[in-house]
Protein backbone atom coordinates (compact mmCIF):
# COMPACT_ATOMS: atom_id res chain seq x y z
CA UNK A 1 0.00 0.00 0.00
CA UNK A 2 1.35 3.72 -0.59
CA UNK A 3 0.09 6.64 0.95
CA UNK A 4 -0.39 10.28 -0.46
CA UNK A 5 -1.15 13.21 1.21
CA UNK A 6 -2.77 15.93 -0.86
CA UNK A 7 -2.78 19.52 0.42
CA UNK A 8 -6.28 20.59 1.09
CA UNK A 9 -7.76 24.60 0.65
CA UNK A 10 -8.91 24.49 4.17
CA UNK A 11 -5.08 25.83 5.04
CA UNK A 12 -5.95 28.59 3.78
CA UNK A 13 -9.48 30.30 4.79
CA UNK A 14 -7.77 31.58 7.88
CA UNK A 15 -4.95 33.67 5.97
CA UNK A 16 -7.65 34.43 4.11
CA UNK A 17 -10.42 35.78 6.88
CA UNK A 18 -6.99 37.88 8.81
CA UNK A 19 -7.03 39.93 5.09
CA UNK A 20 -10.73 40.79 5.48
CA UNK A 21 -12.28 38.56 2.97
CA UNK A 22 -14.84 36.76 3.84
CA UNK A 23 -15.49 33.00 3.86
CA UNK A 24 -19.30 32.40 3.34
CA UNK A 25 -19.01 28.59 3.90
CA UNK A 26 -17.54 29.02 7.26
CA UNK A 27 -20.22 32.09 7.77
CA UNK A 28 -22.93 29.60 6.78
CA UNK A 29 -21.84 26.53 8.94
CA UNK A 30 -21.34 24.19 6.22
CA UNK A 31 -18.81 22.67 4.40
CA UNK A 32 -17.21 24.00 0.84
CA UNK A 33 -19.22 23.26 -2.63
CA UNK A 34 -17.27 21.16 -4.81
CA UNK A 35 -17.54 20.45 -8.42
CA UNK A 36 -16.68 17.88 -11.05
CA UNK A 37 -15.44 19.52 -14.15
CA UNK A 38 -14.90 19.49 -18.00
CA UNK A 39 -10.51 20.12 -17.91
CA UNK A 40 -9.18 16.89 -18.46
CA UNK A 41 -5.81 16.18 -15.56
CA UNK A 42 -2.27 14.85 -17.28
CA UNK A 43 -2.84 11.37 -17.49
CA UNK A 44 -0.78 8.53 -16.75
CA UNK A 45 -0.83 4.86 -17.69
CA UNK A 46 -3.41 3.62 -14.59
CA UNK A 47 -5.01 7.25 -13.89
CA UNK A 48 -6.98 9.39 -15.56
CA UNK A 49 -10.17 12.23 -14.40
CA UNK A 50 -11.39 15.58 -14.50
CA UNK A 51 -10.28 18.19 -12.32
CA UNK A 52 -12.40 18.75 -9.09
CA UNK A 53 -12.81 22.27 -8.12
CA UNK A 54 -14.17 23.81 -4.59
CA UNK A 55 -16.08 27.07 -4.94
CA UNK A 56 -15.80 29.96 -2.56
CA UNK A 57 -17.80 33.33 -3.19
CA UNK A 58 -15.66 36.33 -3.11
CA UNK A 59 -16.79 40.22 -3.35
CA UNK A 60 -15.37 41.71 -6.57
CA UNK A 61 -13.31 44.05 -5.05
CA UNK A 62 -11.08 41.14 -2.92
CA UNK A 63 -10.66 39.51 -5.67
CA UNK A 64 -6.49 40.43 -6.26
CA UNK A 65 -6.37 40.01 -2.53
CA UNK A 66 -7.56 36.73 -2.45
CA UNK A 67 -5.57 35.57 -5.20
CA UNK A 68 -1.85 37.09 -3.66
CA UNK A 69 -2.90 35.28 -0.48
CA UNK A 70 -3.56 32.01 -1.98
CA UNK A 71 -0.70 32.44 -4.93
CA UNK A 72 2.27 31.53 -2.06
CA UNK A 73 0.70 28.79 -0.12
CA UNK A 74 1.31 26.39 -2.65
CA UNK A 75 0.92 23.18 -0.85
CA UNK A 76 -2.59 23.80 -0.34
CA UNK A 77 -3.35 24.35 -4.15
CA UNK A 78 -1.94 28.31 -4.32
CA UNK A 79 -4.41 30.54 -6.09
CA UNK A 80 -7.12 29.77 -8.13
CA UNK A 81 -7.71 27.75 -11.25
CA UNK A 82 -10.32 29.58 -12.27
CA UNK A 83 -13.07 33.05 -11.95
CA UNK A 84 -15.82 34.04 -13.07
CA UNK A 85 -18.30 31.77 -14.98
CA UNK A 86 -18.42 27.58 -13.68
CA UNK A 87 -19.85 27.05 -17.28
CA UNK A 88 -16.36 27.59 -18.30
CA UNK A 89 -15.08 25.25 -16.71
CA UNK A 90 -17.98 22.67 -17.87
CA UNK A 91 -19.92 23.32 -14.34
CA UNK A 92 -23.71 23.25 -15.23
CA UNK A 93 -25.18 24.72 -11.78
CA UNK A 94 -23.41 26.22 -8.88
CA UNK A 95 -26.63 24.96 -6.72
CA UNK A 96 -26.29 21.57 -7.40
CA UNK A 97 -22.29 20.40 -6.24
CA UNK A 98 -21.04 16.81 -6.80
CA UNK A 99 -19.40 17.01 -3.28
CA UNK A 100 -19.64 19.25 -0.45
CA UNK A 101 -22.71 21.51 0.34
CA UNK A 102 -24.60 24.73 -1.31
CA UNK A 103 -22.89 27.36 -0.17
CA UNK A 104 -24.88 30.71 -0.62
CA UNK A 105 -23.48 34.15 -2.51
CA UNK A 106 -23.58 37.02 -1.52
CA UNK A 107 -24.69 40.52 -3.80
CA UNK A 108 -21.74 41.47 -5.65
CA UNK A 109 -19.77 38.00 -5.29
CA UNK A 110 -17.58 36.21 -8.08
CA UNK A 111 -17.35 32.28 -7.68
CA UNK A 112 -13.82 31.24 -7.36
CA UNK A 113 -12.41 28.09 -8.10
CA UNK A 114 -9.70 26.74 -6.48
CA UNK A 115 -8.16 22.59 -7.21
CA UNK A 116 -9.99 20.16 -4.89
CA UNK A 117 -8.04 16.99 -3.15
CA UNK A 118 -10.96 14.98 -4.03
CA UNK A 119 -9.61 14.95 -7.43
CA UNK A 120 -7.38 12.01 -6.24
CA UNK A 121 -10.59 10.44 -5.15
CA UNK A 122 -11.76 10.14 -8.94
CA UNK A 123 -8.06 9.16 -10.02
CA UNK A 124 -8.54 6.08 -8.05
CA UNK A 125 -11.91 5.38 -8.80
CA UNK A 126 -11.45 5.41 -12.45
CA UNK A 127 -8.27 3.37 -12.07
CA UNK A 128 -10.75 0.83 -10.73
CA UNK A 129 -8.14 -0.52 -7.77
CA UNK A 130 -9.50 -3.34 -6.28
CA UNK A 131 -8.78 -1.64 -2.33
CA UNK A 132 -7.94 1.81 -1.55
CA UNK A 133 -9.09 4.05 1.62
CA UNK A 134 -9.41 7.79 1.07
CA UNK A 135 -10.80 10.97 2.89
CA UNK A 136 -14.33 11.72 2.77
CA UNK A 137 -14.75 15.52 1.21
CA UNK A 138 -14.77 17.67 4.07
CA UNK A 139 -12.83 15.39 6.43
CA UNK A 140 -9.27 15.99 6.17
CA UNK A 141 -5.95 14.84 7.42
CA UNK A 142 -4.43 17.53 10.30
CA UNK A 143 -1.20 17.90 10.71
CA UNK A 144 1.90 20.10 12.99
CA UNK A 145 2.46 22.18 10.49
CA UNK A 146 1.63 25.62 11.14
CA UNK A 147 -0.49 27.78 8.81
CA UNK A 148 2.35 30.23 8.54
CA UNK A 149 4.45 27.36 7.04
CA UNK A 150 2.02 26.52 4.48
CA UNK A 151 2.98 30.34 3.11
CA UNK A 152 6.56 29.96 3.73
CA UNK A 153 7.66 29.20 -0.44
CA UNK A 154 5.85 32.57 -1.87
CA UNK A 155 8.60 33.68 -4.46
CA UNK A 156 9.37 36.95 -6.12
CA UNK A 157 6.31 37.10 -8.59
CA UNK A 158 3.47 38.88 -7.77
CA UNK A 159 -0.27 38.06 -9.03
CA UNK A 160 -2.47 40.66 -10.44
CA UNK A 161 -6.15 40.18 -11.70
CA UNK A 162 -8.04 41.60 -14.53
CA UNK A 163 -11.79 40.78 -16.25
CA UNK A 164 -11.18 40.40 -19.80
CA UNK A 165 -15.23 39.62 -20.39
CA UNK A 166 -18.59 40.09 -19.09
CA UNK A 167 -20.73 37.56 -21.30
CA UNK A 168 -19.19 35.09 -19.80
CA UNK A 169 -18.12 36.51 -16.69
CA UNK A 170 -13.96 35.51 -17.13
CA UNK A 171 -11.18 36.72 -15.11
CA UNK A 172 -7.19 36.60 -15.60
CA UNK A 173 -4.58 36.40 -13.58
CA UNK A 174 -0.94 37.34 -14.66
CA UNK A 175 2.43 38.64 -12.45
CA UNK A 176 2.81 42.38 -12.30
CA UNK A 177 6.11 41.75 -13.63
CA UNK A 178 4.37 41.08 -16.77
CA UNK A 179 1.66 43.62 -16.54
CA UNK A 180 4.28 46.19 -16.34
CA UNK A 181 6.04 45.07 -19.63
CA UNK A 182 3.28 45.22 -21.48
CA UNK A 183 2.28 48.67 -20.06
CA UNK A 184 5.57 49.62 -21.45
CA UNK A 185 4.78 48.40 -25.31
CA UNK A 186 1.46 50.31 -24.91
CA UNK A 187 3.36 53.30 -24.34
CA UNK A 188 5.77 52.78 -26.89
CA UNK A 189 3.00 51.93 -29.76
CA UNK A 190 0.99 55.30 -28.36
CA UNK A 191 3.35 57.80 -29.52
CA UNK A 192 1.98 59.75 -32.31
CA UNK A 193 4.41 60.13 -35.41
CA UNK A 194 1.96 61.97 -37.44
CA UNK A 195 0.50 64.52 -34.45
CA UNK A 196 -2.96 63.64 -35.33
CA UNK A 197 -3.69 63.26 -31.57
CA UNK A 198 -4.27 59.46 -31.71
CA UNK A 199 -2.75 59.88 -27.81
CA UNK A 200 -6.29 61.51 -26.56
CA UNK A 201 -7.61 58.13 -27.48
CA UNK A 202 -5.41 55.56 -25.76
CA UNK A 203 -7.25 53.55 -22.35
CA UNK A 204 -4.57 51.92 -20.63
CA UNK A 205 -4.05 48.20 -20.01
CA UNK A 206 -6.36 47.36 -23.25
CA UNK A 207 -3.35 45.94 -24.92
CA UNK A 208 -2.83 43.64 -22.05
CA UNK A 209 -7.22 43.11 -21.52
CA UNK A 210 -7.12 42.02 -25.15
CA UNK A 211 -4.21 39.94 -24.99
CA UNK A 212 -5.16 37.83 -21.72
CA UNK A 213 -8.81 36.86 -23.43
CA UNK A 214 -6.77 36.15 -26.84
CA UNK A 215 -4.72 33.86 -24.57
CA UNK A 216 -7.77 32.00 -23.33
CA UNK A 217 -9.22 31.95 -26.67
CA UNK A 218 -9.35 28.58 -28.68
CA UNK A 219 -10.15 30.01 -32.62
CA UNK A 220 -9.70 33.82 -33.44
CA UNK A 221 -10.63 35.48 -36.37
CA UNK A 222 -9.15 38.57 -37.78
CA UNK A 223 -9.91 41.30 -40.55
CA UNK A 224 -7.64 44.17 -42.42
CA UNK A 225 -8.70 45.96 -45.35
CA UNK A 226 -8.64 49.68 -45.67
CA UNK A 227 -9.71 50.78 -48.91
CA UNK A 228 -8.51 54.21 -48.84
CA UNK A 229 -7.20 54.67 -52.28
CA UNK A 230 -10.39 54.29 -54.33
CA UNK A 231 -8.94 55.86 -57.34
CA UNK A 232 -6.40 52.78 -57.85
CA UNK A 233 -6.74 49.37 -57.98
CA UNK A 234 -6.24 47.45 -55.47
CA UNK A 235 -7.27 50.44 -53.45
CA UNK A 236 -6.24 48.73 -49.99
CA UNK A 237 -3.11 50.56 -48.37
CA UNK A 238 -0.27 48.85 -46.60
CA UNK A 239 -1.46 49.25 -43.03
CA UNK A 240 -3.24 46.90 -41.89
CA UNK A 241 -2.08 43.17 -43.17
CA UNK A 242 1.34 43.02 -41.82
CA UNK A 243 -0.04 43.71 -37.80
CA UNK A 244 -2.65 41.27 -38.57
CA UNK A 245 -0.14 38.86 -40.37
CA UNK A 246 2.11 39.29 -36.87
CA UNK A 247 -0.44 38.29 -34.77
CA UNK A 248 -1.86 35.09 -36.75
CA UNK A 249 1.84 34.36 -36.59
CA UNK A 250 2.04 34.22 -32.89
CA UNK A 251 -1.67 32.85 -32.23
CA UNK A 252 -0.98 29.63 -34.33
CA UNK A 253 2.27 29.04 -32.98
CA UNK A 254 0.34 28.92 -29.52
CA UNK A 255 -2.31 26.52 -31.25
CA UNK A 256 -4.92 28.25 -31.80
CA UNK A 257 -7.22 28.31 -34.65
CA UNK A 258 -7.08 31.12 -37.17
CA UNK A 259 -8.32 32.42 -39.50
CA UNK A 260 -8.74 35.48 -41.88
CA UNK A 261 -12.03 37.43 -43.11
CA UNK A 262 -11.78 40.14 -45.92
CA UNK A 263 -13.88 42.11 -48.32
CA UNK A 264 -14.65 39.60 -51.58
CA UNK A 265 -13.54 41.90 -53.62
CA UNK A 266 -9.66 41.52 -51.69
CA UNK A 267 -10.23 38.03 -51.13
CA UNK A 268 -7.82 36.84 -53.82
CA UNK A 269 -5.69 39.66 -53.41
CA UNK A 270 -5.17 38.47 -49.26
CA UNK A 271 -4.93 34.57 -50.36
CA UNK A 272 -2.13 35.67 -52.86
CA UNK A 273 -0.43 37.11 -49.90
CA UNK A 274 -0.73 34.33 -47.44
CA UNK A 275 0.74 31.91 -49.73
CA UNK A 276 3.53 34.28 -50.40
CA UNK A 277 3.92 35.33 -46.85
CA UNK A 278 4.48 31.38 -46.42
CA UNK A 279 6.90 30.58 -48.79
CA UNK A 280 8.83 33.75 -47.46
CA UNK A 281 8.85 32.19 -44.26
CA UNK A 282 6.90 34.94 -42.53
CA UNK A 283 4.15 32.52 -41.69
CA UNK A 284 5.19 28.63 -40.88
CA UNK A 285 1.68 27.28 -42.13
CA UNK A 286 -1.02 29.18 -44.49
CA UNK A 287 -3.93 30.78 -42.67
CA UNK A 288 -7.42 30.26 -44.53
CA UNK A 289 -8.84 34.17 -45.97
CA UNK A 290 -12.55 33.95 -46.21
CA UNK A 291 -15.04 36.52 -46.74
CA UNK A 292 -18.85 37.31 -45.33
CA UNK A 293 -21.78 38.17 -47.31
CA UNK A 294 -24.45 39.47 -46.28
CA UNK A 295 -27.81 37.58 -47.50
CA UNK A 296 -30.48 37.77 -44.39
CA UNK A 297 -30.93 39.28 -40.92
CA UNK A 298 -29.30 36.10 -39.57
CA UNK A 299 -26.07 35.77 -42.11
CA UNK A 300 -23.59 37.25 -39.17
CA UNK A 301 -25.20 34.62 -36.46
CA UNK A 302 -25.29 31.94 -39.16
CA UNK A 303 -21.32 32.70 -40.07
CA UNK A 304 -20.24 33.16 -36.27
CA UNK A 305 -22.07 30.10 -35.16
CA UNK A 306 -22.52 26.59 -35.78
CA UNK A 307 -25.63 26.20 -37.59
CA UNK A 308 -26.77 30.06 -36.18
CA UNK A 309 -26.49 28.42 -32.45
CA UNK A 310 -25.39 31.27 -30.12
CA UNK A 311 -24.53 28.29 -27.78
CA UNK A 312 -21.90 26.92 -29.96
CA UNK A 313 -19.72 29.89 -32.04
CA UNK A 314 -16.84 28.82 -34.33
CA UNK A 315 -14.96 31.73 -33.39
CA UNK A 316 -13.32 32.85 -29.50
CA UNK A 317 -12.14 36.23 -30.11
CA UNK A 318 -12.43 38.97 -33.00
CA UNK A 319 -9.67 41.39 -33.99
CA UNK A 320 -10.09 43.98 -36.87
CA UNK A 321 -6.78 46.09 -37.09
CA UNK A 322 -6.64 48.97 -39.58
CA UNK A 323 -10.26 47.61 -40.70
CA UNK A 324 -12.77 50.18 -42.41
CA UNK A 325 -15.58 51.18 -39.76
CA UNK A 326 -18.94 52.12 -40.18
CA UNK A 327 -19.42 55.55 -38.93
CA UNK A 328 -23.25 57.06 -37.38
CA UNK A 329 -24.74 57.57 -40.82
CA UNK A 330 -23.99 53.71 -42.00
CA UNK A 331 -21.32 55.41 -44.32
CA UNK A 332 -17.65 54.21 -44.33
CA UNK A 333 -15.22 56.91 -44.45
CA UNK A 334 -11.70 57.46 -45.52
CA UNK A 335 -9.56 60.07 -43.31
CA UNK A 336 -10.51 62.90 -45.40
CA UNK A 337 -13.78 62.30 -45.28
CA UNK A 338 -14.07 60.76 -48.46
CA UNK A 339 -17.25 57.67 -48.35
CA UNK A 340 -15.90 54.52 -49.83
CA UNK A 341 -18.61 52.59 -48.52
CA UNK A 342 -19.03 50.95 -52.42
CA UNK A 343 -15.60 48.91 -51.58
CA UNK A 344 -16.45 48.13 -48.33
CA UNK A 345 -18.40 44.53 -47.17
CA UNK A 346 -20.56 44.67 -43.84
CA UNK A 347 -17.76 43.20 -41.62
CA UNK A 348 -19.16 45.24 -38.77
CA UNK A 349 -22.00 43.04 -38.55
CA UNK A 350 -19.99 40.51 -37.17
CA UNK A 351 -18.51 42.60 -34.15
CA UNK A 352 -22.27 43.46 -33.60
CA UNK A 353 -23.66 40.58 -33.81
CA UNK A 354 -20.40 39.35 -31.37
CA UNK A 355 -22.17 41.39 -28.26
CA UNK A 356 -25.27 39.19 -27.84
CA UNK A 357 -23.36 36.15 -28.39
CA UNK A 358 -21.72 34.78 -25.27
CA UNK A 359 -17.86 33.46 -25.63
CA UNK A 360 -17.11 35.98 -28.37
CA UNK A 361 -15.06 38.73 -27.36
CA UNK A 362 -13.83 41.19 -29.56
CA UNK A 363 -10.60 43.68 -29.99
CA UNK A 364 -10.49 46.85 -32.36
CA UNK A 365 -6.68 48.36 -33.61
CA UNK A 366 -6.68 51.77 -35.00
CA UNK A 367 -5.17 54.84 -35.46
CA UNK A 368 -7.47 57.37 -36.69
CA UNK A 369 -10.72 56.61 -35.06
CA UNK A 370 -12.52 56.09 -38.40
CA UNK A 371 -11.13 52.09 -37.91
CA UNK A 372 -13.79 48.89 -36.46
CA UNK A 373 -14.12 49.25 -32.86
CA UNK A 374 -13.19 52.39 -32.77
CA UNK A 375 -16.70 53.58 -31.35
CA UNK A 376 -15.68 53.21 -27.42
CA UNK A 377 -13.77 55.96 -28.14
CA UNK A 378 -15.55 57.41 -30.47
CA UNK A 379 -16.33 60.89 -28.35
CA UNK A 380 -12.87 61.30 -27.79
CA UNK A 381 -12.24 60.92 -31.81
CA UNK A 382 -15.00 63.34 -32.58
CA UNK A 383 -13.17 66.03 -30.31
CA UNK A 384 -9.48 65.19 -30.66
CA UNK A 385 -9.11 63.77 -34.83
CA UNK A 386 -9.60 66.20 -37.59
CA UNK A 387 -13.05 65.48 -39.20
CA UNK A 388 -13.93 63.30 -36.52
CA UNK A 389 -17.31 64.12 -36.09
CA UNK A 390 -17.88 62.41 -39.69
CA UNK A 391 -15.47 59.70 -39.92
CA UNK A 392 -15.78 58.06 -36.46
CA UNK A 393 -16.90 54.53 -35.99
CA UNK A 394 -19.85 54.05 -34.59
CA UNK A 395 -19.10 50.10 -33.54
CA UNK A 396 -17.57 49.59 -30.49
CA UNK A 397 -15.17 46.91 -29.38
CA UNK A 398 -14.23 45.19 -26.29
CA UNK A 399 -10.98 46.24 -25.74
CA UNK A 400 -9.77 48.87 -28.01
CA UNK A 401 -5.87 49.25 -28.46
CA UNK A 402 -4.31 53.14 -30.39
CA UNK A 403 -1.46 53.50 -32.00
CA UNK A 404 0.63 55.62 -34.04
CA UNK A 405 -0.12 53.37 -36.88
CA UNK A 406 -2.02 50.15 -36.78
CA UNK A 407 0.81 48.14 -37.80
CA UNK A 408 2.59 48.88 -34.30
CA UNK A 409 -0.77 47.60 -32.38
CA UNK A 410 -0.42 43.94 -34.32
CA UNK A 411 3.14 44.15 -33.49
CA UNK A 412 2.60 44.63 -29.53
CA UNK A 413 0.02 41.97 -29.79
CA UNK A 414 1.97 39.26 -30.56
CA UNK A 415 4.94 40.27 -28.66
CA UNK A 416 2.24 40.60 -25.21
CA UNK A 417 1.38 37.20 -25.80
CA UNK A 418 5.01 36.43 -26.15
CA UNK A 419 5.34 37.83 -22.44
CA UNK A 420 2.16 36.09 -21.19
CA UNK A 421 3.12 32.82 -22.30
CA UNK A 422 6.13 33.01 -21.23
CA UNK A 423 4.97 34.37 -17.63
CA UNK A 424 4.70 31.33 -14.80
CA UNK A 425 2.06 32.79 -12.95
CA UNK A 426 -0.44 33.03 -16.20
CA UNK A 427 0.63 29.45 -17.28
CA UNK A 428 -0.21 28.36 -14.43
CA UNK A 429 -3.73 29.56 -14.33
CA UNK A 430 -4.25 28.80 -18.07
CA UNK A 431 -3.00 25.03 -18.15
CA UNK A 432 -5.42 24.57 -15.04
CA UNK A 433 -8.59 26.12 -16.66
CA UNK A 434 -7.62 24.63 -20.66
CA UNK A 435 -6.48 21.21 -19.26
CA UNK A 436 -2.82 19.56 -20.36
CA UNK A 437 -4.08 18.12 -23.26
CA UNK A 438 -5.42 21.19 -24.97
CA UNK A 439 -2.08 22.75 -25.25
CA UNK A 440 0.56 22.70 -27.79
CA UNK A 441 3.93 24.20 -27.52
CA UNK A 442 6.70 23.51 -28.38
CA UNK A 443 10.09 24.31 -27.63
CA UNK A 444 11.06 27.31 -28.99
CA UNK A 445 7.51 27.97 -30.12
CA UNK A 446 7.39 31.57 -30.14
CA UNK A 447 10.56 33.37 -30.69
CA UNK A 448 10.51 32.21 -34.21
CA UNK A 449 7.16 33.54 -34.37
CA UNK A 450 8.01 37.13 -33.05
CA UNK A 451 7.62 40.32 -35.85
CA UNK A 452 11.10 40.97 -36.95
CA UNK A 453 12.35 44.17 -39.13
CA UNK A 454 13.70 41.46 -41.30
CA UNK A 455 10.29 39.72 -41.50
CA UNK A 456 8.22 43.04 -41.72
CA UNK A 457 10.66 44.44 -44.81
CA UNK A 458 9.90 41.28 -46.86
CA UNK A 459 6.13 41.31 -46.43
CA UNK A 460 6.27 45.12 -47.50
CA UNK A 461 8.25 44.10 -50.85
CA UNK A 462 5.34 41.54 -51.48
CA UNK A 463 2.77 44.15 -50.96
CA UNK A 464 4.57 46.53 -52.89
CA UNK A 465 4.79 43.94 -55.59
CA UNK A 466 1.27 43.51 -55.48
CA UNK A 467 0.65 47.61 -56.01
CA UNK A 468 -0.87 47.99 -52.17
CA UNK A 469 0.66 51.25 -51.19
CA UNK A 470 1.22 53.75 -47.99
CA UNK A 471 -1.94 54.77 -46.52
CA UNK A 472 -1.23 58.83 -46.43
CA UNK A 473 0.79 59.60 -49.76
CA UNK A 474 -0.15 56.05 -52.02
CA UNK A 475 3.30 55.65 -52.47
CA UNK A 476 5.32 51.95 -53.75
CA UNK A 477 8.15 53.03 -51.87
CA UNK A 478 9.27 51.44 -48.76
CA UNK A 479 6.91 53.10 -46.28
CA UNK A 480 3.72 52.41 -44.29
CA UNK A 481 1.20 55.72 -43.47
CA UNK A 482 3.74 57.98 -44.91
CA UNK A 483 6.71 56.92 -42.61
CA UNK A 484 9.63 55.80 -44.15
CA UNK A 485 10.44 52.08 -42.89
CA UNK A 486 13.90 52.93 -42.44
CA UNK A 487 14.23 54.04 -39.68
CA UNK A 488 10.65 54.73 -38.38
CA UNK A 489 9.00 51.15 -38.57
CA UNK A 490 12.02 49.26 -38.34
CA UNK A 491 13.31 51.47 -35.65
CA UNK A 492 9.59 50.62 -33.44
CA UNK A 493 10.03 46.77 -34.41
CA UNK A 494 13.51 46.60 -32.67
CA UNK A 495 12.38 48.62 -29.40
CA UNK A 496 9.60 46.56 -29.32
CA UNK A 497 11.42 43.28 -29.47
CA UNK A 498 13.99 44.79 -27.24
CA UNK A 499 11.31 45.42 -23.99
CA UNK A 500 9.84 41.40 -25.17
CA UNK A 501 12.79 39.88 -24.91
CA UNK A 502 14.55 41.26 -21.84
Amino acid sequence: MVTFYLGCSFTFEKAVQKVGIPVRNVEQKCNVSMYKTAVSCCSTRYFHCNLVVSMRPVPKDKLEVVVRTTCPMKKSHGEPVHIGSPGLLGIQDLSKPDYGDVVQAHPGDVPVFWACGVTGVEAISNCKSLLAFTHAPGCMFITDLKDEDAAADHGKEIPEVFCISQNPLHYSITSARTVQKIRCLEDMIGIDPGDRGVKHLCLQDELLKACLSLSHAQSVLITTGFPTHFQYEPPEENDGPPGAIAMAAMLTAMGKNVAIVSDQRALNLNQKIIKEAVEQGILETPVPVISYRHDSADSALLFLCEDGNPEKPRFSHLVAIERTGMAADGNYYNARKINIKHLVDPIDELFLAAGSISGITTTGIGDGGNELGMGKVKEAVKKHIKNGDVIACDVAADFTIVAGVSNWGGYAVACALYILNNCKIHDRYLRKAVGFSKLSKKTGWAASALPSVAKEEKLLNILRQHQVRSGKTASLEMEVDGLPFYDTHSLMIEKLLEETLK
